[in-house]
């Protein structure tokens, strides 16, 4: 099987060009194939915020109403997407922009608002997942870049959590590739005290996982990257590292294992 690098970006990274610049200078020299998903939701909180709309989380997850859409639509899918690509195309890696409507690539459903309601919100699935359209880019040595928006198949466009899209694709390509998914951040990896780099969690089962999230070690917007990387170990992904942008080409940070 072929190599295949699965790559989400977020976390205050996005924010600081500097640090976005230097890791998709790293990206690129990733070898082989390569596939790139990234976040933004404090640049959306902060224009929200500007536009008067109060931005809700719980879970370590948007609430999304009418409003919060339009602005993570426009952010996700169009400031910080075509930033990246013209980034990334700057540096010789010839990218292109994608959300989950474009091509049908990630269709999801909207989630359902019993118990919580989470507003315009999508759950894709990996079975849904347009592969035959992306491995002619990977092929074709495009680099798809993804923000965190998919569709319903009816019209509606939907926020989606950007680490279950990196969960989703990772899952459903490892079906025709050698499949490996990083979650990249501002942090070394999961740490047992979020104040102290030196306290990197190296390796983690999921046994392990359950045990820090009983003690609280592990919390909020952490929870959802660590279900998505068991469900992709699960699900056909060679391996999964939650590490720090800087770190990528190194490897160095949070391995998983079931």
């Amino acid at each position: 099987m072929k190599k295949l690098s699965i790559i989400k970006i977020g976390g205050n990274i996005i924010d600081n060009p500097e640090a976005l610049n230097a890791f998709l200078s790293d990206f690129h020299q990733l070898e082989g194939r390569k596939l790139l998903i990234h976040g933004g939701g404090v640049l959306a909180t902060k224009m929200a915020k500007e536009l008067g709309i109060e931005s809700q989380m719980i879970q370590g997850r948007r609430v999304t109403d009418e409003g919060t859409l339009k602005i993570v639509t426009m952010v996700y899918a169009g400031w910080i997407n075509k930033n990246i690509v013209a980034s990334l195309q700057k540096i010789g890696c010839n990218a292109i922009g994608l959300s989950g409507a474009d091509a049908n690539c990630i269709p999801s459903k909207r989630r359902n608002p019993v118990p919580i309601d989470f507003g315009f919100v999508g759950d894709p699935s990996p079975d849904a997942i347009n592969v035959d359209f992306l491995s002619q880019l990977i092929e074709n040595d495009i680099t798809p870049v993804f923000c965190a928006i998919t569709h319903d198949e009816n019209g509606l466009l939907l926020n989606t959590n950007a680490d279950t899209i990196a969960y989703s694709l990772a899952t459903a390509l490892s079906k025709k590739y050698d499949t490996s998914l990083y979650y990249c951040f501002e942090k070394e990896g999961v740490l047992k005290d979020i104040n102290n780099p030196n306290s990197l969690i190296s390796t983690m089962n999921k046994q392990e996982c359950e045990a820090y999230k009983e003690q609280g070690i592990i919390a909020d917007g952490m929870i959802p990257k660590l279900d998505n990387s068991f469900k992709a170990i699960e699900n056909g992904v060679s391996e999964v590292i939650i590490l720090h942008a800087k770190n990528l080409l190194k490897k160095y940070g949070t391995i998983l294992s079931v």
